[in-house]
């Protein structure tokens, strides 16, 4: 697995605002409180109350300084929330000292500031404030005062159980930031992953409403140029054909009809009675997807069954057209001499099988390819070049050049499996072959990637019909 150069970027570049981690402090202030007058005042305990407030007190004022003194929405810097985070750490570090160490059952609340920092902060930050809580964690083993306690000769814990809790500590921070880091990160880069698809999906769209447009802007120019062919008429009656501007007047009025003309044109590139440039039979789909990508040394076979009256009629969905493209230029990079596409349906499904003589997916991968950043095939098989020779070193460097199946798989999967598909990968079996001796099998090494998509049939046309019956009603509102 490689992860994108982009990744570290993305997340380290984040920037939590000072109004979360204030109001966190909030929360840790009210809580501090509560406490140390429960136990003071309720309790009865004997400790050092007063240096436990004055400590919370520190932190209300911090808080205050930060509210008068910085915008609401002030997104801090990795440095500045650092070291603010670093000061909660040290607070409560000190609140621990006065009230018992390690042997106090808050003393957990030293894992919060690391876990906080590994969600929003790049790593370098969050190991140094682990290790400044481990420190600090490592000191009241030795130093702190002695835990409030009704009687008056408190039980003393025996110091390997207090290892035992300094190790607990370190090992549960240590687990719960690397376990914050990585589902922050993940989260993060499928956040961006899914902006970039949008975009794209974007793009296609835009592509795909041209000709809406074009209707529009059509419907607009129409009475301009209706009052203007009207006004040329009414001149052309009116002067003599021995006029001078006679012939201007007539060349108006033609130049006039003939806009009208081309706006009529493109009014009927978007109009519902149009199929041409709606609709779709699913072979001239397959066709269009597939011309692209012809004449690059690689020979695309397109398979059909041989019922094409039945084919299915679909729209031109960007996300279905730029799904299929960008899978079928991965298998033309990929590819050593073939490209197989074989297209089947029946009365309740669409099945599309995509295959390429390539080196395959690497099986480390395999179940994590979709996700976002991951690239599949950029490192070929070793195992390829030795069973295939020059064969197979050929087709090694060849798919080399294309690239590995990371963002750009993650967006095409994306987009087909919001029209409806289910796409499922697998690698091509190596396929026995009889020869002419009964007792002689010949093992010939078919390799190569299988991207399987299937469409319920009904579900995918009837919602093609419906948006089909959408953009109708939508143009003749324009109109």
């Amino acid at each position: 697995m490689v992860t994108s150069s982009l990744s570290d970027p993305s997340f380290g570049n984040r920037q939590i605002k000072l109004n979360t981690l204030v109001r966190l402090r909030w929360l840790a202030i009210l809580g501090q409180t509560i406490a140390v007058l429960f136990v003071y005042l309720v309790l009865g305990y004997n400790f050092e109350a007063w240096l436990c407030l004055a400590l919370v007190g520190l932190s209300a004022w911090l808080n205050f300084y930060l509210q008068f003194h910085f915008r609401k929405y002030f997104r801090l810097k990795s440095e500045m929330a650092t070291a603010l985070l670093a000061y909660d750490s040290c607070q409560l570090g000190g609140l621990l000292y006065l009230t018992g160490g390690l042997q106090n059952p808050f003393a957990l609340l030293l894992l919060v500031p690391a876990v906080v920092s590994a969600t929003t902060q790049p790593a370098r930050f969050t190991i140094f404030l682990s290790a400044l809580i481990t420190l600090i964690a490592t000191l009241l083993i030795w130093f702190y005062q002695p835990l409030p306690w009704a009687m008056d000769r408190p039980p003393q814990l025996p110091l390997f159980y207090i290892i035992a809790i300094w190790i607990s500590i370190v090992v549960t921070m240590g687990f719960l930031s690397i376990y914050a880091y990585r589902v922050a990160q993940e989260g993060q880069l499928l956040a961006d992953a899914l902006s970039a698809t949008e975009l794209v999906l974007a793009k296609e769209q835009h592509l795909s409403n041209l000709d809406g447009l074009a209707t529009a802007a059509a419907h607009e120019l129409g009475t301009p140029l209706a009052t203007i062919t009207l006004v040329s008429k009414e001149l052309e009656r009116e002067i003599l054909p021995d006029d001078p501007i006679y012939d201007d007047i007539l060349l108006l009025r033609t130049q006039s009809e003939r806009c009208r003309e081309i706006l009529g044109k493109l009014r009927s590139l978007s109009s519902s009675d149009d199929a041409t440039f709606s609709k779709m039979r699913l072979k001239a789909l397959i066709a269009e997807v597939c011309s692209p990508f012809e004449g690059f040394g690689v020979a695309i076979n397109q398979t059909f069954p041989p019922n094409l009256e039945h084919q299915p009629v679909l729209l031109r969905n960007p996300g279905l057209l730029y799904g299929l493209s960008n899978l079928i230029e991965n298998a033309v990079d990929f590819a050593q001499n073939e490209v197989d596409i074989s297209v089947s349906w029946t009365d309740s499904e669409i099945s599309l099988r995509l295959m390429d003589d390539g080196p395959g997916f690497s099986p480390e991968i395999m179940d994590q390819l979709g996700d976002p950043y991951i690239t599949s095939r950029a490192h070929r098989y070793q195992s390829m070049q030795d069973e295939g020779g020059e064969d197979g070193a050929a087709s090694t460097e060849k798919g080399a050049i294309g690239g590995g199946l990371g963002l750009g798989f993650f967006i095409a999967k994306t987009l087909l499996e919001r029209t409806g598909a289910k796409v499922s990968i697998s690698n091509r079996q190596k396929i026995k072959k009889q020869s002419d001796k009964k007792s002689a099998v010949k093992t010939i090494p078919k390799t190569g990637a299988i991207i399987q998509i299937v469409w319920t049939r009904a579900e995918l046309e009837a919602d093609q019909y419906k948006r089909s019956k959408f953009d109708a009603r939508l143009s003749t509102e324009t109109e």
